[in-house]
């Protein structure tokens, strides 16, 4: 705590003093002359003078690394024809630009310094030039100027010694005036300086990278700006503790955790310390998370303000190298695994991962030991599976935590569940921001009356929860993981999930369990107020859905799975329709949610079981029928 109240007094005392060769992919690997750089101080982030050698070497020895180098170097050809960028805001953004541009330049550097061809170099420079002379990089929308000026950065270091002088000029204005100043305003666009969310991640980052760019010219404020890094940048890292859980999910620990590991790598490389930032508690313990996010079908576990999507992150490799660790990266293997790394150039951190794999043999990354995860936190998780191997393998992601964290969603409770290939237990995920702003949302309070919670992806009503008298759940709840067991027999967490109903029920305990490897167990243990209750137990899935007394038959892909239901004699099984109600709200076509409704007498105690059977266990499968104070 006394830590805490020292960044936050730092940050006030800052805001408040104002202180201001034309070689082709199929030519790649021939021997490439090295060139006389002068003694300038520059390169200084991420790669430095010579460590290209060490990247030769790698796409020389490696033909993985060689195909991930000239995908780089095809995607960099694509950018010479493209116009530059120009000042296009979508809604109050200029993101899509901002990311952009970094995503040009760190391609476009990279692919000089590895290959000195000077198209690369003249098409970065007119980038460069291009975004310098906007009015400015948006600084209501501070996330614009961060990525902005990363990119400037990454460009002005990385090519410093062959731009002309005029335009280092007008680069380094730039990131100098439409970046760092900016940073120092005493107003409402800095207030990523005390949140602990991924925009300090992101901020810090981006204007470290500027600061780092243009430190020998403005020497005081880019050394303020450093150490204002340094002394916030904690605030976030804290949210991985105790065990790794990013509490905004898969999506955005890639945002915020690459941005993360940016800035950590950039300050070992150019001030050689981190200065113990990277044994935060719970930061280093974040791959592990992200490893098990990745289910069989290659889909994540995609709570809150998240897709299905997964990708390669390159944020996976440092981590695998600091730690000396390469089976953090089984779940990265498969990317690495496909014909065509096309796909990866929407990537605009690519070229890290030349620099951070360089030491990573590919032939060792080995299957993972443990099948099961869990970790506490503002957001617990439990992830469960029968193999890492198996396409077909089961596997379940379990959710307790709040929906009062960023990004939230009122999904505590709720799971994710495949088997045979398919997802049959889904999530809705994310609606884009500006389909919603558009409309005049506000979509990121956290109150329980703000209009986030009428958007129907953010509310319990889309999301694998119980539900209530038709209530929402109560946004200053918390649940966390209150046992768990890797025991393959009975896979299992248990969450008292409670709170998040408070006022509505008086207790509410969901446990979830992988039996015998072959099904799905869902048990949920309820006890009334003092009035009649109407429960809900609903799943959304993307299936076709027949209904059954007791129970429903799934079907997707030509594969089946049965959904039984043991519980009070009332159970009425029901499907129904995620189509919007609201203007506002996002269609969600081909899926439907499916459960059962039930009426709870006052002061009961009730318990249902469901079960989630793929058709080949449905001959073996049987209720726990077993309390879950007695699951072991």
């Amino acid at each position: 705590m006394k830590y805490k109240a020292f960044i936050y007094l730092y940050v006030l005392l800052f805001l408040l003093t104002g202180s201001t060769c034309k070689n082709n992919a199929n030519e790649l690997g021939k021997s490439i002359p090295e060139i006389e750089i002068p003694e300038t101080g520059h390169p200084r982030i991420l790669l430095l003078k010579g460590e290209e050698a060490q990247i030769r070497n790698l796409i020389n020895s490696d033909a993985t690394w060689k195909k991930m180098h000239d995908a780089i170097i095809i995607e960099c050809n694509a950018m010479l024809t493209q116009p530059e960028l120009t000042r296009v805001m979508v809604g109050r953004r200029l993101l899509g630009t901002s990311r952009e541009l970094l995503r040009r330049i760190f391609f476009l550097s990279y692919g000089y310094r590895m290959t000195y061809d000077n198209r690369y170099l003249e098409k970065a420079e007119k980038e460069m030039l291009a975004v310098s002379r906007f009015t400015d990089w948006n600084p209501s929308h501070f996330l614009d100027v961060a990525e902005m000026t990363m990119g400037v950065a990454i460009g002005y270091d990385w090519l410093y010694n062959q731009l002309p002088e005029n335009s280092r000029i007008v680069i380094k204005e730039a990131i100098v005036e439409k970046g760092l100043i900016p940073s120092t305003k005493n107003d409402n666009t800095t207030w990523w300086l005390t949140t602990d969310n991924n925009w300090n991640q992101v901020c810090n980052a981006g204007m470290t990278f500027g600061a780092l760019a243009v430190q020998e010219s403005y020497p005081t404020l880019t050394n303020e700006i450093i150490e204002r890094a340094f002394a916030t940048i904690p605030l976030s890292m804290d949210v991985y503790k105790p065990d790794g859980v990013y509490p905004e999910g898969y999506g955005y620990w890639g945002y915020g955790t690459t941005f993360n590991i940016l800035f950590l790598s950039a300050v070992e490389k150019a001030l050689e310390s981190d200065r113990g930032l990277s044994s935060t508690p719970g930061f280093l313990q974040t791959s592990d998370f992200l490893k098990h996010m990745i289910a069989p079908s290659g889909k994540n576990f995609n709570w809150s303000d998240n897709g299905l999507g997964a990708s390669l992150s390159p944020a996976m490799f440092w981590f695998a190298q600091k730690l000396n660790n390469p089976s953090l990266l089984w779940s990265e293997k498969q990317f690495l695994n496909q014909e065509n790394f096309s796909s990866f150039k929407g990537i605009r951190e690519l070229p890290a991962i030349m620099i951070w794999a360089k030491n990573i043999p590919l032939e060792k990354i080995t299957e993972p030991t443990e099948k099961t995860w869990f970790g506490q936190g503002s957001n617990p998780i439990a992830i469960m599976r029968t193999s890492w191997t198996d396409p077909n393998a089961i596997y379940v992601g379990f959710k307790a935590g709040s929906p009062s964290v960023n990004h939230g969603h009122m999904d505590v409770g709720s799971f994710v569940m495949e088997a045979n290939g398919v997802r049959w237990a889904s999530d809705p995920g994310m609606q884009n921001y500006e389909s919603l702003e558009s409309k005049g949302m506000s979509i990121f309070g956290r109150t329980q009356d703000a209009q986030r919670w009428t958007i129907y992806r953010m509310n319990n009503h889309s999301h694998n929860v119980l539900t209530f008298n038709n209530q929402h759940q109560r946004v200053n709840g918390y649940a966390k993981i209150d046992s768990f067991s890797n025991e393959e027999s009975f896979t299992f967490a248990v969450s008292n999930i409670s709170s998040v109903y408070n006022g509505q029920i008086k207790q509410a305990i969901r446990g979830i369990a992988i039996k015998e490897g072959k099904y799905v167990v869902v048990r949920d243990e309820v006890e009334t107020l003092e009035q009649q209750t109407t429960l809900k137990w609903a799943m959304f899935t993307f299936a076709n859905v027949e209904l059954q007394d007791n129970g429903a038959i799934l079907t997707n892909d030509n594969k089946k799975l049965h959904l039984l239901v043991k519980g009070p004699g009332n159970v009425v099984m029901k499907t129904w329709s995620t189509a919007p109600t609201n203007d506002y709200d996002a269609s969600n076509p081909g899926t439907v949610m499916v459960g059962f409704e039930s009426e709870l007498p006052p002061n009961t105690k009730t318990t249902f079981e469901v079960l989630l059977v793929p058709e080949e266990s449905l001959s073996s499968a049987e209720f726990v029928d077993k309390p879950l104070s007695e699951w072991k």
